[in-house]
């Protein structure tokens, strides 16, 4: 275990607390994986203590505190206890009396499980490193279909870690599986679905997130038009994804994933997720793109695309959708690109100087793009 953050145990504020780092910090240690986020757990501390010391409690279920130098997490060992639906269905029990490995206890993976104490020694009471050494995801104990976003971030968790050779155990691919049958997966909210997709989108081997989900049979529950043929298409385009310093690869990879649906399937899977406009936007259009692609390059054609784009109000989204084009069509995007430039360059000025106005000088700048473009793809 690499030591990296020793400095931290030295700091003043923390002098007589039982604290360790914790769950992914530790496991990407361990595997060799940038370490980005550090967690921490606080054994046998209170509330009262942290603020004393100038922690910021932010944990609204539970006992949570933001260090006031590093804005890292610090949390109060705790214990929970299944008391309804969902995600946030729990009791939480944090204590000065909570130890450290019923805090482990309570988490998902063995891997998760692991912590490291001031002096680097780790404390791994369900053997994450032999499973860390074995490539495999699996359950803590049966407390792990109590959640049913764990189902979800297992699949998230392989789509990072395959490419390591990480597989997930039979009897916890079983476990996901019950899981799915239960119920329970239809009571998490569409925003926690969300954040765990986009953060499988933004991994490695992003197709093994979804394939997971169909494995354990948790794909129809959240992504019913995804199945079949149709998965198939859209996880063959996910890495046809351009290099855009605006727009995230995670976004462009969902955008290419849907895109052989229809235009209602496409709506209501995003209408069900709750997708952030934006990114059901960049769906849209890169939809108008495939098609686009299909059909032939004409006049009439570039016309109704760029139209459909509002490049004329949102240049940039006719640029993306070009850098989209210079990755699924390359040969096409010079005659694409010129068209476009071709069409901004016509502008109401000269046809108001013709003498045209209101509703006729919209459709003589339509008439007039559309000359350009034709001009421009010959």
């Amino acid at each position: 275990m690499e030591k990296s953050n020793t400095k931290k145990w030295t700091d003043p504020r923390l002098a007589g607390l039982q604290v360790y780092r914790v769950g992914g910090a530790v496991r990407d240690a361990l595997l060799g994986w940038p370490v980005v986020d550090n967690d921490w757990v606080v054994v046998g501390a209170t509330p009262e203590a942290m603020r004393k010391r100038g922690f910021k409690p932010v944990g609204r279920d539970f006992p949570v505190f933001l260090h006031p130098e590093t804005a890292e997490e610090y949390a109060l060992a705790r214990t929970e206890r299944k008391s309804g639906h969902g995600y946030a269905g729990f009791d939480v029990h944090a204590s000065p009396d909570v130890t450290l490995e019923e805090d482990l206890l309570r988490r998902d993976l063995t891997i998760n499980a692991i912590a490291q104490s001031i002096e680097g020694e780790l404390t791994d009471p369900f053997n994450g490193q032999g499973d860390i050494e074995q490539r495999v995801l699996r359950h803590i104990s049966m407390a792990f279909s109590e959640d049913p976003l764990r189902v979800l971030r297992t699949a998230r968790f392989l789509a990072r870690y395959a490419s390591l050779g990480f597989t997930i155990a039979d009897e916890t691919l079983t476990l996901m599986r019950q899981v799915s049958h239960s119920g329970e997966l239809e009571h998490l909210a569409a925003e926690r679905v969300w954040v765990e997709t986009e953060k499988a989108l933004g991994e490695p081997s992003p197709d093994v997130y979804f394939t997971t989900l169909e494995r354990c049979e948790a794909l129809p529950l959240w992504f019913p038009e995804l199945m079949g043929s149709v998965l198939l298409q859209g996880l063959a385009a996910l890495d046809q994804t351009p290099q855009s310093s605006t727009i995230a690869v995670a976004h462009w990879r969902y955008a290419q994933l849907v895109s052989p649906l229809t235009t209602e399937q496409r709506d209501t899977l995003a209408a069900r997720l709750k997708l952030p406009n934006g990114v059901a936007q960049l769906a849209r259009h890169t939809a108008l793109t495939h098609t686009l692609l299909a059909a032939p390059l004409d006049g009439p054609n570039v016309l109704h695309w760029l139209e459909r784009l509002d490049g004329w109000r949102k240049p940039e989204q006719v640029e993306a959708q070009l850098a989209l084009v210079s990755v699924l069509a390359p040969e096409q995007v010079e005659r694409l690109g010129s068209a476009w430039l071709a069409a901004r360059e016509v502008g109401p000025q000269a046809l108001m100087a013709e003498g045209y106005q209101g509703a006729a000088l919209g459709e003589a700048i339509r008439v007039r793009r559309g000359q350009a473009v034709a001009v421009a793809l010959e």
